[in-house]
């Protein structure tokens, strides 16, 4: 007994020894490879320290150090922009100053970052009067974040196997939005080369994690699928513009997605990490709606569950939509600049008018659907909260001009509205009356429910339906050398990309007419956060039905979506000749043919969804005021 007793032990500690080793192996390969980038980047500074910025050959050496330095980086791209994202930031950063948040504005102020690292760096090789000094900041910077990923508090997470399948998703999501774009590789022709030795570099992670971790591996069928993705990869063309962007998604990103995504559900791994805040680990498509949340259109009635009344909830709110006595003058309603059948915008004016029907506004009427997909409201991001931006249009002087206690007093007076919030009154325990918060959010969930249709691009994405050559092409112009994607992320085609925490603004220098004879005077994010980055920035917005929702940009100057694409095929304002010091979009011309620019068309056709306009309501409900019973459906004006 004493020497079976024996045995048992050794083989325990045997095995307890081998286990450690395996887990050693993981470990091994984030530090080997982790020192292996940065010594990269030393060899790039000393280069940098002794070049002659004002000879080619010396600046070609530079840029090679870099290209170089890029590749090692792909190979932990994986751990490092999921484990710290801002001090990525300061190793690969896109722009030399961002103001976005990591965690967005719900919970905190905007505040300056400095970008750095080799992006910046191999930029700035392409300006005028470049010295060393600058460019050694860059890459010293690079050097400096790269200390945060060797502290405990990051290297402590590698212990365990949750961490890995949140960042194998977000490396999957990048895959889709991000690395193929151009949106952080300054050379177009190198972007196709670091997708491929990533790709087989990850393959690195995945087997020495799987040693590591064999409770929770990543299955074969998973692995199978990944080398068939490299393989997809090695036979296209190493230009970005001819790569098959759709077939990369469609077939190989999105279905490793789900099983990622499924794994993380059967493993029960759990994240500590907000990169993973808004993410729906029960999405099994990147292409459904439910994969990340940026708003809750519940507003006060956030933890009502039940879908009977939740349906009784939505029709108060379309009755409240379309009612006048929202405003002032019981002559304006949500639907009088929100359509219903034009796309819940309005085409047929360039900005509304004001209440006082004789000025107009300097916003164009941004469309409701598909608004739940944004973390900031408004085209200024002004507000964090549907809520929020509803109640200020029903008290804003030029827009319905009515204050809350009148507001609530004519809604009262309605038996029809008193009723139905006396019985939701009961679902928030926390307010012991019917109050301006209850109306609001009947409002904001009747029409938050607009983003829950899909298109035909989706259709294609997650269920394999036709979608003619041209869309496709008209996609992966969009995804390469339109650049449209570096600043519409998919899925949703607006602002925010992976892992869908923050919304990005873009300065493109609109003008104020289709003259270009001067740049539109309206602040944009400087109004809500002064700054000289933000001058004339405006939220990136959605493309879907993008097709239906004329006239475009803040101030509705272009009328058709082929102007838009002209503007953009020109370089923006500065393109134009505007003085526009701060643009974000690139100033050279896109060089796109016609026959691209029809593709283009047909790959946004393609993002018309299959939206049920409902009637509106028949009548509005009665008041015991009795000059309110004169008020019209969807308001006079």
């Amino acid at each position: 007994m004493k020497k079976l007793f024996t045995i048992s032990v050794i083989a325990s500690f045997i095995a307890l020894i081998l286990s450690f080793k395996n887990t050693n192996a993981y470990n091994t390969l984030y530090t080997d490879t982790i020192n292996d980038f940065n010594r990269q980047q030393h060899a790039l500074l000393d280069i940098t320290k002794t070049a002659n910025l004002r000879e080619q050959k010396d600046i070609y050496s530079v840029k090679k150090a870099i290209v170089s330095a890029r590749l090692k980086l792909k190979a932990i791209d994986f751990w490092l922009r999921y484990l710290e994202p801002v001090a990525y930031k300061k190793i690969n950063g896109a722009l030399p100053v961002e103001w976005e948040n990591e965690v967005f504005e719900k919970f905190e102020k905007p505040y300056k970052r400095e970008g750095a690292g080799l992006s910046l760096a191999e930029l700035y090789l392409e300006e005028e009067n470049i010295n060393n000094d600058s460019l050694v900041h860059l890459i010293q910077s690079s050097i400096d974040a790269m200390k945060t990923f060797r502290a405990d508090s990051i290297t402590s997470q590698l212990s365990t196997p949750d961490h890995f399948f949140f960042a194998n998703r977000l490396y999957l999501l990048n895959l889709a939005a991000v690395y193929t774009t151009g949106f952080e590789c300054p050379d177009t022709g190198n972007i196709i080369p670091e997708l491929r030795y990533m790709l087989e570099a990850v393959t690195n992670i995945y087997d020495d994690y799987n040693k590591s971790f064999a409770a929770t591996p990543l299955p074969e069928a998973y692995l199978d699928l990944y080398q068939k993705t490299i393989l997809f990869a090695k036979q296209q063309p190493s230009d970005f513009s001819a790569f098959d962007h759709f077939s990369f998604i469609k077939n190989y990103v999105n279905p490793l997605f789900a099983m990622n995504q499924k794994l993380i559900n059967a493993y029960g791994v759990i994240s500590e990490n907000y990169n993973d805040y808004t993410l729906n680990d029960s999405c099994y498509s990147i292409f459904n709606k439910s994969l990340y949340t940026a708003q809750t259109a519940k507003g006060i009635f956030s933890v009502v569950d039940d879908t009977a009344v939740l349906e009784k909830i939505k029709q108060t709110g379309k009755l409240l939509f379309y009612d006048p006595l929202l405003s002032g003058n019981n002559k304006r309603s949500c639907a009088s600049c929100h359509k219903p059948d034009e796309y819940f915008t309005d085409t047929s004016l360039q900005t509304a008018f004001q209440f006082d029907d004789a000025n107009h506004l300097t916003r164009n009427t941004p469309s409701l659907i598909n608004v739940v997909y944004n973390h900031l409201i408004m085209l200024d991001g002004k507000h964090i909260s549907l809520t929020d931006q509803t109640k200020d249009v029903i008290t804003n002087p030029k827009e319905l001009n009515n204050s809350s206690k009148e507001l609530l007093e004519k809604v009262l007076s309605c038996k029809e509205y008193k009723d139905a919030f006396k019985a939701f009154l009961k679902y928030t325990p926390e307010k012991k009356q019917i109050g301006i918060d209850h109306i609001i959010s009947a409002i904001t969930y009747y029409y938050g429910a607009f983003g829950d249709y899909y298109a035909a691009f989706d259709e294609a994405m997650n269920a394999n339906k036709h979608l003619d050559e041209d869309c496709i092409k008209g996609f992966n112009l969009f995804m390469s050398k339109a650049k449209c994607a570096t600043c519409h992320f998919l899925p949703n085609f607006n602002g925010v990309k992976p892992p869908f925490i923050s919304s990005e603004f873009e300065v493109l220098g609109i003008p104020e007419d289709t003259g270009y004879i001067k740049l539109s005077g309206d602040s944009g994010r400087f109004y809500i956060n002064p700054a000289d980055e933000t001058l004339h920035a405006f939220r990136t917005g959605s493309l879907r039905n993008i097709m239906h929702t004329a006239p475009y940009m803040h101030n509705g100057v272009f009328k058709t979506i082929e102007e838009v694409i002209e503007f953009y095929n020109d370089g923006g304002g500065a393109g134009k000749k505007l003085d526009v010091q701060n643009q974000t979009l690139p100033a050279d011309s896109l060089k796109l043919n016609d026959p691209e620019k029809q593709q283009l068309l047909s790959f946004l056709h393609s993002l018309d969804e299959n939206i049920i306009f409902e009637e509106p309501p028949s009548a509005l409900p009665v008041s015991s005021i009795e000059k309110l019973n004169q008020r019209k459906v969807g308001g006079e004006y």
